[in-house]
């Protein structure tokens, strides 16, 4: 491709309005430019990159056994009115009427299509002879993002790599689960990501077998917890703890229990105030409703209660805070007031509460709290159990070591979906025995946009974008000193064009530009190797060969660089593939 004939309008200033590196540099190098909030165009170099990505996805794909199709973008509202998702999407589901004829139909772009792949398979799949089946496709996505930001990492228009698979038995499930898992840990590889595959929150079927895939990166907006030394890393809704139940006897230096009044002061920051505490020095209360029965929890003040830990102590399926009157009811006080002492039924406790000596809790009546309360003498707990959000520093579950808060970027999820959409949609095979039974699902996620913009927040410097061999738009940039020198064009031609015979993707800046911007252009653009054609070098038969992060060129005989180039190209290729 030569630059002349291409569209890269590369900006010398950082826009304004650009948050964060990825946003900042996809502009300036010419990738994207946006339409309106939410919605970007991808420029030759930022789609070529989008594609390669693409590329990368499908043969890995292809790799697992996973067949391509592809669904229509426009779906009707009545797929996601039998799953229930009208109401889960909310405003996030772009939904509209069109008129045919003398009816209106209503329709939806589609955010995901776990609806539609299951409406297509159980009209085709009917036996277990004809499972697993695992179909993909590249498609865009629509969801109305309320607060579209950070460019192309939160939009309202993506494309997204989604897979489905479909099985007879858990066991082929499993299976399936673990090829995608190692076929997304292929990809991210190939794509030069750093990433981390992190233990995620999953449904109500395959135990703990969800992952995300996150790139930790500055500016992310999950947080995850990660142990160096053990490799363990989880977000927040599904990090296990290495904590252990401490010693449940009152404290030696236990104060007395006494009742204090506290007006209209309900909240932990608000009795901090008023009593001069910490939150870490409360016991918080927190009344669920666990398959419609009413639990206790008992968490550290400064905590945050983890209800995926507490729907598996608890083991139900259901788990919800419990409404004003439940806690009226239960507690005797109005909300605010809950505490541990001398509250009646089920009560579990998170591994820090019995630590808390001489804590302050509600005392389960209005506008007053007890101070002094110690685990032991005041309540008493049988055991205790991990029901909080990790933090740093917390112990990990592996190596015992403390652990750390990293900020990432989502870029894949895989987890499994059980049954739940095959018997809303009617998705059912006949055993061999002839029984009918709903077909067993996992689904697969990859945003290909945001590999392309995580290696743009995590790969750059300041002089611009550093791609990976793989996903670089180029692989070669070819730059003439001098386009107006017809012997300099002459050589420049032809290292252009065997370049191009040898398979290398090559970009040839023809520009009539000074040697200053042709540098600086490169850089930002990130390409991973250019040559430089021109000056003294090629009156002595050399020629500039750099790569993108190395700190001075090397010059190579006029008759060998092509080699060199394809040489170093094919050696990094070879590297992200090991």
């Amino acid at each position: 491709m030569r630059w002349t004939q291409s569209l890269i309008p590369t900006m010398k200033e950082t826009p304004s309005d650009a948050e964060i590196p990825s946003h900042q540099l996809m502009l300036r190098a010419g990738l994207i430019r946006q339409l309106m909030a939410g919605a970007y165009t991808y420029l030759p170099l930022g789609w070529r990159a989008v594609q390669k990505a693409a590329a990368i996805i499908r043969q890995e794909m292809d790799r697992a056994a996973a067949v391509e199709i592809h669904m229509p973008a426009l779906q009707p509202i009545e797929l996601f009115e039998r799953t229930g998702r009208v109401e889960a999407f909310g405003s996030v589901l772009m939904k509209f009427e069109v008129s045919r004829g003398d009816r209106r139909v209503s329709l939806a772009l589609g955010p995901t299509h776990e609806e539609v792949v299951t409406d297509l398979i159980s009209r085709h799949i009917s036996s277990y002879r004809q499972l697993p089946l695992t179909v993909y496709q590249i498609q865009t996505k629509f969801r109305n993002e309320e607060r579209p930001r950070f460019g192309v990492l939160r939009t309202s228009e993506f494309l997204m790599k989604d897979a489905y698979s479909f099985g007879s038995s858990l066991e082929q499930l499993n299976v399936t689960y673990q090829a995608m898992y190692d076929a997304y840990c292929r990809i991210f590889q190939r794509c030069g990501l750093n990433y981390i595959p992190v233990e995620a929150e999953s449904g109500p079927i395959g135990g703990d077998a969800s992952h995300e895939f996150m790139i930790p990166a500055e500016n992310g907006e999950d947080r995850i917890v990660y142990c160096r030394q053990s490799g363990y890393a989880a977000n927040l809704e599904r990090a296990e703890t290495g904590r252990t139940t401490p010693s449940l006897q009152a404290a030696a230096e236990a104060a007395p229990l006494q009742m204090v009044d506290t007006p209209k002061v309900g909240s932990i920051d608000a009795v901090c105030g008023l009593l001069k505490c910490a939150p870490s020095q409360m016991i918080k209360t927190l009344i669920y409703l666990a398959d419609e029965q009413p639990v206790a929890v008992l968490v550290r003040g400064d905590h945050e209660a983890n209800e995926g830990k507490i729907r598996r102590v608890l083991g139900v399926q259901n788990l919800e805070l419990a409404d004003e009157a439940t806690i009226q009811r239960v507690t005797g006080a109005p909300v605010g007031f809950a505490g541990p002492v001398g509250l009646g039924g089920r009560m579990i406790a998170d591994h820090d509460v019995p630590q808390v000596a001489n804590a302050i809790t509600g005392a389960n009546s209005a506008d007053q709290h007890y101070i002094g309360v110690n685990v032991g003498r005041d309540y008493q707990l049988e055991t205790t159990y991990d029901l909080r959000n990790a933090t740093a520093g917390d112990p990990c579950p592996k190596s015992g070591e403390p652990m750390e808060l990293v900020h990432g970027i989502e870029v894949g999820h895989v987890f499994k979906l059980g049954t739940k959409y095959s018997e809303s949609l009617g998705a059912m095979f006949l055993d061999e025995h002839e029984t009918r039974h709903p077909l067993i699902m996992g689904c697969y996620g990859i945003g290909v946009n945001r590999i392309v913009a995580g290696l743009a927040e995590t790969c750059h410097d300041d002089k611009g974008l550093i791609w990976p061999i793989s996903i670089a738009p180029f692989e070669v940039l070819v730059i003439p000193l001098k386009t107006d020198d017809p012997e300099l064009m002459q050589v420049a031609e032809k290292i252009y064009d065997e370049l191009v015979k040898q398979g290398v993707d090559t970009l040839f800046d023809d520009r009539p530009a000074r040697p200053g911007v042709k540098f600086n252009d490169a850089d930002l653009i990130g390409i991973p190797y250019r040559m430089v054609i021109g000056g003294k070098g090629l009156q002595e038969g050399l020629i500039e060969i750099k790569g993108r992060t190395d700190e001075f060129p090397q010059k190579v005989p006029l008759d060998s660089a092509v080699k060199t180039v394809v040489d170093l190209v094919a050696q990094a290729h070879a590297e992200l593939r090991k």
